[in-house]
């Protein structure tokens, strides 16, 4: 019977493989150089390493960047798009705004579509969803002949007011599916049915260009796992927090865009739940930059705003991830106020640090790192091999002479704007959006999150600091902590006063059945099925929304106002009460149950473990004779005090002096702020 469950997060350098005992919930961790130009190679190696027996996996989960990285590099097929006659230009026009207001030099980059290949047709449907002109079928054909011609790869279909009645789009479908039946066909009605044309052609657009580049890539990993022995469904982790399958792949491709930072905030929630901590702050620090999200009372934050260029927004639902350029990588510089800066330009994998021996000679916050003995000689098991005169030579000429500072004075000095930057993006998603820090605990985790943790908690007078048992492959973790999950919204536009309930409830009801038909075609027996329902709603006269859950079952508006109302003072610090409100679009959250396999719970046995060796660790410009501890020999019940280094395979972590750190029942280090 298999009982081994596999996740795999394929990163720019490294592709990390997580593997779970189903019976023992034991987790074993291999890592192997990821190849960019086939990411399916890097995980079939990663299988092979990790001695992988297919045949006897019962779930294979995948965080992947294919999607996000055919958006960044444009290296997409050849797609083409049908509007309405006169409506092509939407996504060119967009917004009419710009990332950098007042750089009148730098334009928004341009559509995934080019003009030539957007084609018209004649079509109407009013606001109201009345059909004012039927589908031109003699132009609809001629279009079709058109692209067939021009052997596009995938098509978008975007009319006007498609959002309310979308019968004109699925029509036009029809005839491209007659002309073309190998060619992927998008319909805004069906990807993303809301009122703002832009985000809808957008989202379509995006939808319809990825198409090709993914359904290729989980289908040709499918086979492969399929070939190996592997006989379940291939699991593909999505933005907004659950996995699809590849048959939903199929229809909603752009929702993998974003993948794998997704997986960051879903393993950070899970951790901190496991730690009786249900406010959580994920803190994912890499090489080159850091992911910072959110999850309240258990919850993660979610959005609507995103995007992989600006511009053009990918409207899916989405876990709220804001990543900044700060890493081990990020290098220190001075502007040209003289102020000493750190970020986002990166040292990258090649050449790195300078202590990589590989050619750069500009500090980085690795090179700091190893100046204040934070880190020892080697990283990765011994892999790589750090030279602390290089590092030393590098913060000196960088930082130290041009400054006036001493040598680890200007190490401190490099590693404070890093956490101060750092620290800020914890602010831009906690305090900016109504919550307090105080109240949560921060999960460190990636290869370098661990090292500043503490310092970035005790800035935010973050109160606990959770390291989970493997930092640097805790991304991979959260795609085992998923379930199938998919988002269905409709148009609901009704002042909330006038608003019969009944037919509130009729709208959640049809959206529900849509629900149910989608996860019952993935194979989800019903018994595992869970509809979770809301609405967004506004005070009249404004644009933006907020989302109000929905009980099971909708008797009284009132109760959903009133929740609005306090939704409305979390979020923004105020509320009108005497405002009028409006009800705008009405969504179900359909969640297909995936049992999850419990993680080993040891016995706790409270001690005070016997360092590994002692060694001169620089915090607050004084050396300190600080205890250094191999993680692997750390059982649950181990507590220290810091100064003190946890060295592991694939991260540090620091505990700075006077902290307490504690070894929990799931080996998580749990370092308290509080001194």
């Amino acid at each position: 019977m298999a009982n081994t469950r596999v996740a795999v997060d394929v990163g720019g350098t490294f592709t990390d493989i997580c593997i779970m005992d189903e019976t023992t919930g034991q987790i074993r961790i291999e890592k192997t150089a990821s190849t960019p130009d086939d990411p399916m190679r890097a995980i079939m190696n990663g299988i092979e390493q990790g001695r992988i027996d297919l045949s006897d996996v019962s779930m294979f989960s995948h965080g992947t960047t294919v999607a996000t990285n055919a958006l960044i590099t444009r290296n997409l097929p050849r797609a083409a798009m049908v509007c309405t006659e006169g409506f092509r230009d939407v996504v060119e026009i967009r917004r009419a705004n710009k990332e950098d207001l007042w750089d009148t030099y730098k334009d928004v980059a341009k559509p995934y579509i080019p003009r030539r290949d957007r084609l018209t047709v004649p079509e109407r449907v009013s606001a109201e969803g009345e059909v004012l002109a039927e589908l031109d079928e003699k132009t609809a054909y001629r279009v079709a002949e058109v692209l067939k011609k021009r052997g596009v790869a995938a098509i978008a279909v975007c009319f006007m007011n498609s959002y309310v009645n979308g019968a004109n789009e699925a029509r036009m479908r029809d005839i491209l599916k007659e002309v073309m039946p190998d060619v992927p066909v998008s319909i805004s009605s069906q990807v993303m049915p809301e009122i703002f044309e832009h985000e809808r052609f957008s989202t379509t657009m995006a939808n319809a260009v990825v198409s090709p580049v993914v359904v290729d890539y989980v289908s040709r990993l499918a086979d492969k796992l399929a070939d190996g022995g592997y006989e379940r469904e291939l699991l593909l982790l999505h933005t907004g927090g659950g996995v699809m399958t590849t048959k939903a792949v199929r229809d909603f491709a752009a929702r993998l865009a974003g993948s794998g930072i997704a997986a960051g905030a879903i393993a950070s929630r899970f951790i901190g739940n496991l730690c009786g901590y249900p406010n959580t702050i994920g803190f994912d620090m890499g090489g080159t930059s850091t992911d910072v999200s959110v999850s309240f009372q258990g919850e993660p934050r979610i959005t609507k705003d995103w995007y992989i260029e600006y511009g053009f927004p990918i409207r899916f639902p989405s876990i709220e991830v804001l990543t900044i350029g700060a890493g081990g990588g990020s290098l220190a510089w001075q502007d040209e106020g003289g102020s000493l800066r750190n970020g986002p330009q990166s040292a990258g994998a090649d050449p790195g640090p300078a202590c990589y021996q590989n050619g750069n000679e500009v500090a980085t916050n690795t090179d700091a790192n190893v100046v204040l003995g934070r880190l020892g000689t080697s990283l990765a098991g011994g892999k790589i091999t750090l030279d602390p005169a290089l590092a030393e030579a590098a913060v000196r000429e960088t930082v130290a002479q041009p400054f006036g500072m001493e040598l680890h004075e200007a190490a401190e000095a490099v590693l404070r704007v890093a956490n101060a930057n750092m620290a800020n993006a914890v602010r831009l998603l906690s305090i900016s959006r109504g919550y307090d820090p105080r109240d949560f605990a921060l999960c460190a985790f990636g290869g370098a999150g661990a090292l500043h943790g503490a310092a970035v908690a005790r800035e935010l007078s973050i109160p606990t600091v959770i390291v989970p048992p493997n930092p640097g492959v805790t991304s991979a973790l959260g795609c085992l902590l998923v379930d199938i999950q998919h988002d269905f919204s409709d148009s609901f536009m009704r002042g909330a006063a006038e608003t019969d309930p009944a037919e509130l409830e009729a709208s959640f009801q049809k959206i529900e059945d849509e629900a149910r038909a989608q996860l019952k075609r993935e194979g989800v027996e019903q018994k595992d099925m869970m509809l979770q329902r809301t609405v967004e709603m506004m005070y009249q006269g404004q644009w933006r929304s907020l989302e109000v859950s929905v009980p099971s079952r909708v008797t009284t508006i009132d109760a959903l106002i009133q929740a609005f109302h306090d939704e409305h003072e979390r979020e923004y610090s105020y509320s009108r009460k005497d405002a009028p409100v409006s009800l705008f679009r009405v969504a179900v959250k359909a969640i297909g149950i995936v049992p999850k396999a419990e993680p080993a719970k040891s016995d706790v046995r409270v001690y005070e473990p016997e360092p590994e060796s002692h060694r001169k660790v620089w915090f607050d410009g004084k050396a300190h004779d600080a205890a250094i501890y191999e993680r692997e020999t750390l059982t649950a019940g181990a507590t220290f005090t810091g100064p003190a280094v946890v060295e592991q395979f694939d991260s540090t972590t620091v505990v700075p002096p006077a902290m307490k750190a504690e070894v929990d029942a799931y080996m998580n280090i749990l370092i308290h702020t509080k001194v």
